[in-house]
């Protein structure tokens, strides 16, 4: 039976790219007709959804060279209480015409939708959600998303904190009158002698009616509408498991006639208590989610509600919403920076340890750049706008962990296949409990069937095997985020933690990626401040990186540098000039043979900077040998301290680089480094990786420019250095905020920590189920006589959820294995041979 899809096409100009579109689409098998309009800017398919699909049509329209219109929607979900609510919201949603995809999460409660705008509403999707069963959640107008899902979640707290009261004020005393008499016989006694069974049981009644039809109701009309759509969840489990105990009950209390004698016991507790049980691990469990999406809590109240622009030279306080692009804002001591933007004028210290995970302020003058969120400490400044709303770093890093958060890795595939046919299965293995008992149980077949088949009902529930995977991924990408290290999805989380080979692009990822002077030896006679000096000035008329060098190590030592009187470059060899009457000559050890200079007092140190890579210059004063100058790309802060981590958790590291093979076997001696491979040309990096891959191992790339993307695409988890290019962090599965390479240690550690917390999570989660329905079911029943209550197994069944939601709440308290530094990245500048 055919469909017919809407699709959105954007690029098309004329006619011909309508043909294009149409023949394209045409050819993919399935699609029986395809109309484009190009005014609508709209194709409308008609296809055979058993031989091809949506995404097969939108790859096809990619492959033509055109962009299809997709759109994304996150919704907050209401009404979901185990794995089984998951699957149905998200088969719901998949059904509708027009969806790509849907995720939902149950510990944020949020389904993430992928869409084609042209054929599906936002209205429509709601709606779906609406008709499987579940509210969603609307915000209300001008109100923040984080106030409406914190005060959703306060009301779903109150609601069972009154639901479990009310229970208890019923249950307690029925527990009292059903279960002490049976455990201690002089109470069981005295409270004969006053009331008869036939009473005490109208009495009990009496308490288990209101727990069953008041707090109760909430399992019969979510439990109901399972049933109703084919997909039952933990709710029917204990609608049916509790209403089996309750209406045998009532039975053997109205006509207690129709039991053999001695055999009409009633369960008035199993159903009450059960109930109260389950509504308290679902008030716990609740509590505990609330606090495992505290780290976005924390990342939303980063952002600055208010900021000052300056308009007209009058200050005015304004949402931070309402801030443009080239807005001046003033920020006082103190405050949030309200967006990101440049420093124009004052200066001061700013706290961005929500970027970088480095608790020590940086400097920010003219020309620096702040970060929205961050923190002014003690001065004043004025900056200018240049990235508002959701271009902003923190709406970015938001939306990052939002995604991670929502997302899920592979290993939560197992516990989906499971669960989706597991509350099948436990129905089936009730009811064959059931009826095994009641054909093997003797006189009291029919209690022990009932006691028997509620107990394995209500022990089944499958909360913890929802929770076990999404509550480690929030709390992991949330604490990661803490931590200056942002992954982009739940995959990138668990690959990570998998990997082998840490491959690392070499500048601006280990080393600094500018050069800069790292050795100025001078001979006998010469004062080093004066040799630097004359040096630098004569360099000064040179646009060459070297040059800049040497000019950049003047200004940080505070020096003024005066004008050449003459300069001129000498192709091949170096430059000359004429500074303050001296004649200044620089170039390598040729141009001093040239000048018949000897370089021989300096040969011990050329071999060491030869050692190291760096490659020596010379300097003459006045016709005499004055100095040997080294500049090179130096090793970043925290690169050694990096690859030592990598090592102490196992890891090989490989650098990948453009460099010569000296130079870049000098670095890995200095840093430790496994494997070098040197002189690749930029379009050669991802073959690098494939080189390593083809070893039969995961590879981790780290890179931070344009031309690292190939190589992170290629990587199995490609990492990228925050303050790089954008086209890197886009590439890239893990990014790096900290543009420091001691994230990547970090990074995996928790990755393994995460990935170690989930699996035993699902442990707990799948163990829990397979060793106690059999207990409850009565397996131990002939060789021990030990039977399973309905009251213990919902008290177990809510602390499996409990559990589970406390150890992922474990990954809060991740200790990195080394500190996080700031940002010291510039942006990366080759570093051509010097003549």
């Amino acid at each position: 039976m055919s469909k017919t899809m809407e699709l959105g096409v954007q690029g098309m100009t004329c006619a011909s790219c309508v043909g294009r579109v149409e023949r394209g689409l045409t050819k993919v098998e399935g699609v029986e007709q395809a109309t484009v309009n190009l005014a609508t800017e709209r194709a409308t398919v008609q296809y055979d959804p058993e031989q091809t699909s949506p995404a097969a049509l939108i790859e096809k329209v990619k492959a033509i060279g055109y962009e299809p219109v997709t759109g994304t929607l996150d919704l907050g979900i209401q009404g979901m209480t185990c794995a089984n609510c998951v699957g149905r919201v998200e088969r719901a949603l998949k059904k509708v015409d027009g969806v790509l995809d849907a995720t939902v999460n149950l510990a944020t409660e949020r389904a993430s939708i992928r869409y084609l705008p042209a054929s599906v509403s936002p209205g429509q999707l709601k709606a779906a959600v609406v008709s499987a069963g579940y509210g969603v959640l609307e915000a209300e107008a001008g109100q923040d998303r984080t106030d409406q899902e914190r005060e959703a979640r306060e009301r779903e707290v109150q609601a069972l904190r009154r639901a479990v009261t009310f229970s208890a004020i019923f249950a307690v005393p029925l527990l009292i009158l059903a279960m002490v008499p049976m455990l201690y016989m002089p109470f069981h006694m005295w409270l004969t002698s006053y009331i008869d069974m036939k009473t005490l049981n109208w009495i009990m009644l009496a308490l288990a009616a209101p727990v069953q039809f008041g707090p109760g109701l909430r399992f019969y009309r979510l439990g109901w509408k399972s049933l109703v759509h084919r997909s039952p969840d933990m709710n029917s489990l204990v609608m049916i498991g509790t209403s089996a105990a309750f209406l045998y009950s009532l039975v053997a209390t109205m006509a207690p006639q129709l039991f053999p004698e001695g055999t009409a016991h009633v369960y008035y507790e199993a159903s009450a208590v059960v109930i109260t049980l389950i509504l308290l691990g679902k008030y716990f469990e609740a509590i505990a989610k609330g606090r495992s999406s505290e780290a976005m809590k924390k990342l939303l109240g980063l952002q600055a509600k208010v900021a000052r622009v300056v308009r007209n030279g009058e200050e005015l306080e304004v949402p931070t919403d309402e801030v443009l692009i080239g807005d001046l804002i003033s920020v006082r001591p103190g405050e949030k920076i309200p967006v990101d933007g440049q420093v124009v004028s004052g200066n001061s210290f700013v706290d961005e340890s929500m970027i970088t995970g480095e608790p020590v302020p940086v400097s920010k003058q003219a020309g620096a750049g702040v970060v929205g969120g961050t923190i002014n400490q003690n001065g004043a400044f004025a900056f200018q706008a240049t990235k508002v709303g959701a271009d902003t770093a923190l709406a970015q890093i938001i939306k990052l962990v939002e995604t991670a958060q929502g997302s899920k890795p592979p290993i939560q595939g197992l516990a989906d296949k499971v669960v989706s046919v597991f509350v099948p299965v436990v129905l089936g293995i009730a009811a064959l409990t059931f009826v095994l008992w009641l054909l093997f149980g003797g006189q009291t077949a029919l209690s022990f069937a009932l006691v028997n088949m509620v107990a394995v009902l209500i022990i089944a529930c499958p909360c913890a095997m929802g929770l076990a995977t999404p509550t480690s991924i929030m709390v992991g990408t949330g604490k990661a985020a803490e931590l200056g290290v942002l992954f982009r999805n739940g995959a990138a989380l668990e690959g990570l933690q998998g990997v082998k080979v840490v491959a690392v692009d070499k500048t601006g990822t280990l080393t600094k990626g500018k050069p800069e002077l790292t050795d100025l030896v001078t001979t006998a006679g010469m004062d080093r401040q004066t040799v630097l000096r004359l040096v630098a000035a004569a360099e000064g008329q040179s646009e060459h990186p070297i040059a800049q060098a040497i000019v950049d190590a003047t200004r940080r030592e505070g020096m003024t540098l005066p004008t050449p009187d003459h300069f001129e470059a000498v192709p091949g060899f170096g430059l000359e000039a004429r500074v303050d009457g001296h004649l200044v000559q620089v170039g390598a050890d040729r141009y001093m043979t040239r000048l018949n200079l000897d370089t021989s007092a300096f040969t011990a140190q050329a071999h060491q900077l030869g050692d190291e890579g760096k490659s020596p210059l010379y300097a003459a004063i006045d016709g005499q040998l004055a100095a040997i100058i080294a500049v090179a790309d130096p090793i970043k802060e925290g690169s050694l301290e990096a690859v030592q981590a990598l090592h102490a958790q196992g890891l090989r590291v490989a650098m990948i680089t453009g460099d010569n093979a000296r130079t870049a076997q000098a670095i890995a001696r200095q840093l430790g480094i496994d494997e070098v491979l040197a002189e690749v040309l930029p379009s050669g990096k991802s073959d690098a990786v494939k080189e390593l891959q083809a070893k039969g191992q995961s590879v981790a790339f780290v890179g931070d420019g344009i031309n690292d993307a190939p190589a992170l695409a290629q990587a199995d988890v490609g990492l990228a250095i925050g303050t790089g290019t954008d086209v890197a962090v886009e590439t890239a599965d893990v990014i790096l905020m900290s543009g420091d390479l001691r994230g990547v240690p970090n990074a995996y550690a928790l990755s393994r920590a995460t990935l170690r917390n989930i699996r035993l999570n699902l442990f707990w989660a799948f163990a829990y189920n397979i060793i106690l329905i059999p207990v409850a079911a009565g397996a131990l029943y002939p060789a021990f006589g030990w039977l399973l209550s309905p009251v213990l197994a919902a008290a177990a069944m809510g602390f499996s959820s409990v559990f589970v939601l406390t150890n992922a709440l474990r990954l809060r308290g991740f200790r990195p294995p080394v500190r996080p530094g700031p940002i010291t990245v510039v942006p990366p500048v080759s570093q051509p041979a010097r003549a």
